[in-house]
């Protein structure tokens, strides 16, 4: 583990429920960039073949943009492979497709997703962001002076806001949350329990056909009363656009359910957690002394929401010196990547105006994240408001922040701050 020959592991997803192992990924950049790692089994979930972790940032940026070497059709985008009866179905959704035809998807998407319809959220999200914090303030001082800022406001502000954004009705809202624990928290006992079997007595995949059934009805339900309701959201433009097959549908509205509220659920927490951390930083941010488009980015690459994603070698290819073989697993790691020493001076420091600062949060190359404008908007007016409700010297961290067991989500589950002066 401390020797340069050594090879860490990092696949093991209890690992990132006490920390993002930063030590380990330091001795993979340095001394083995594309490194080989074992799948075994691990909280139930069987035994894979093995992976390549990449670890550099230029690496990283190398197989995100090179679709024709690195595919994310062939064998989906998590680490884990699907059962080969799910890939077919899998392979449906934006998110595990190559150009073109990924391409004409993200374009269909695009049209629902404008950054008009988005920017006229930005009054109600603001609104939701000063509404909840008061609350939390509130609970803190009619308590022990703390609160969980998860339980009491990220959790909600980012389920709430997509919620708006897709024209999802009050009362179904809960069911966002439900989704997104089931399929993002898999990996983690708290979350999901014991893993449910499927029929060959192996864990039942979270994104199977079987296990989205509930979800895919719904979102046809939805868009059926869109089509007799039509409003200005994303689901009354998915539902009534005439190129997306009833498929595409379901496929759209998981990836939105899913990764639109989780992006948001992750990187919150995550932020406010290192502002607690920084005061010096969160000081100047909140006296403008700091641009919170520029705080923002650097929280972001502190904290990426996701942590892995998955590319399949689609022919004999080298990296970083490195031999892959056509059918490997290529896994690049965000985090690893955002603290690449190679492009970011003193990576561990919180330096809120760095610039340039060319994260990997978001992604890259054809798959970068689609939503990115409408979770920057919602992160600047929850940092904005936490500045009015917790001024400079009052926001502490209570207890550490209790984090996700998962090898793809940089989750926070709890986030106890003590709002002094509250």
């Amino acid at each position: 583990m401390t020797g340069a020959g050594s090879v860490p592991d990092v696949f093991d997803p209890r690992l990132y429920g006490q920390s993002i192992p930063h030590d380990r990924y330091r001795l993979l950049r340095d001394h083995h960039p594309v490194a080989w790692q074992e799948e075994p089994e691990v909280l139930g979930w069987p035994a894979g073949p093995g992976f390549w972790a990449v670890t550099r940032h230029a690496d990283v940026v190398r197989v995100l943009k090179d679709s024709v070497t690195y595919s994310s059709y062939l064998g989906a985008t998590q680490i884990r492979d699907p059962d080969p009866a799910d890939l077919p179905f899998i392979r449906r959704m934006m998110l595990n497709q190559d150009p073109p035809h990924h391409r004409r998807l993200r374009t269909l998407v695009s049209r629902a997703f404008t950054p008009r319809r988005i920017d006229r959220f930005a009054g109600v999200v603001r609104e939701r962001a000063r509404t909840l914090l008061a609350g939390a303030v509130a609970e803190a001082r009619s308590g022990d002076g703390t609160c969980d800022l998860v339980a009491r406001v990220t959790d909600d502000y980012a389920l709430l806001n997509l919620a708006d954004l897709l024209g999802v009705p009050d009362t179904d809202r809960a069911l966002l949350l439900h989704w997104t624990q089931r399929v993002i928290g898999y990996q983690d006992p708290d979350e999901a329990g014991t893993p449910t079997p499927g029929p060959d007595g192996k864990p039942l995949n979270p994104r199977s056909p079987s296990a989205l059934r509930d979800m895919f009805d719904y979102a046809h339900a939805l868009a059926a009363h869109k089509r007799r309701h039509p409003a200005d959201d994303v689901m009354t433009a998915l539902a009534t656009d005439p190129e997306l097959a009833a498929p595409e549908l379901e496929m759209f509205f998981f990836l939105l359910v899913v990764a639109g509220n989780d992006t948001v659920r992750s990187a919150a927490p995550g932020g406010l957690s290192l502002l607690a951390q920084h005061p010096e930083a969160y000081g100047r941010l909140c006296r403008g002394e700091a641009g919170f488009a520029s705080a923002i980015d650097e929280l972001l690459r502190r904290h990426p929401p996701v942590l892995t994603f998955r590319r399949t070698a689609v022919q004999d290819t080298v990296l970083a010196g490195t031999r892959i073989r056509t059918g490997d697993k290529v896994v690049v790691f965000h985090a690893s990547a955002n603290h690449d020493e190679r492009v970011f001076p003193d990576p561990f420091t919180l330096d809120l105006p760095r610039t340039p600062n060319p994260h990997v949060s978001f992604g890259d190359g054809p798959h970068v994240c689609l939503g990115a404008h409408f979770a920057r908007l919602q992160l600047q007016a929850l940092y904005e408001e936490t500045c009015r409700a917790l001024p400079p010297g009052h926001l502490q961290l209570a207890a550490p922040p209790g984090r996700l067991v998962s090898n793809f989500i940089n989750g926070v589950k709890s986030l106890r701050v003590r709002a002094v002066g509250a």
